[in-house]
């Protein structure tokens, strides 16, 4: 099933998210309080609320989008290339530039979104925030009344479950074991928060995220079992 989805009919992304403060006392006092209870299961007795907070970029009712990183396959005869692009500043800005992309571009039937846990992250995530800075859905993102058949959003982390739905993999151990580069060899996840409060560093950022796009298209390339890219077909524009 994999091998007959052209390469180019997908739009390879990752996202990277922080709170939407840098610390919990910027929160009003309710914003405090719903931000206790959301996590109370989590946090359990081992933190207070304000020692949890540096965790609030998982979700998207206390985080933000700081970037939005997309890839796709481009072929020339026999020239294959990747293309990587990269959506930053502003959190509304860059959605609505985002949304603009996927409207102007991958529109079609044929078109997939493809992420690495995508459907239970990096896709609801950007769904939420575009309701609450008031931006329409586009067509991609919107899933309200499809059948799981009609919804155009491809998962790494799901394929490689093979229908084991209890089994949780990260990107990192899951392109170690497929022998594919580490997109990891700089910051993760958790640093993120750090390096765009206390670094002011977004290039840093967006070059973490770009790679983690790259490394999901080259997981799709070793589930077709076909060629990994070469560092030299990828171009950022």
């Amino acid at each position: 099933m994999l091998h007959k989805i052209s390469l180019e009919n997908i739009l390879f992304l990752d996202i990277e998210t922080v709170p939407e403060y840098e610390n919990f006392d910027a929160l009003d006092k309710e914003k405090q309080y719903l931000w206790e209870d959301k996590t109370a299961y989590q946090r359990k007795d081992e933190y207070t609320p304000e020692e949890f907070y540096d965790r609030a970029g998982i979700w998207a009712e206390f985080g933000k989008i700081v970037c939005i990183s997309v890839g796709y396959f481009a072929f020339k005869g026999d020239i294959r290339t990747f293309r990587t692009t990269s959506f930053y500043g502003e959190e509304k800005e860059l959605l609505i530039a985002f949304k603009n992309l996927l409207e102007l571009h991958f529109s079609k039937p044929q078109h997939i979104l493809c992420a690495h846990n995508g459907k239970e992250f990096d896709f609801p995530y950007i769904a939420r925030r575009m309701i609450i800075h008031g931006i329409s859905l586009p067509f991609k993102l919107n899933l309200f009344g499809k059948k799981p058949w009609e919804v155009p959003h491809l998962d790494t982390m799901e394929l490689w479950k093979f229908g084991d739905y209890k089994h949780f993999t990260s990107l990192k151990l899951m392109t170690h074991v497929l022998g594919i580069p580490s997109p990891k060899d700089d910051i993760d996840g958790s640093q993120v928060k750090e390096v765009y409060y206390k670094e002011h560093d977004i290039d840093r950022i967006i070059k973490y995220c770009e790679k983690d796009t790259v490394a999901v298209a080259q997981i799709i390339l070793r589930l077709r079992q076909e060629e990994l890219l070469d560092e030299s077909e990828i171009v950022s524009v």
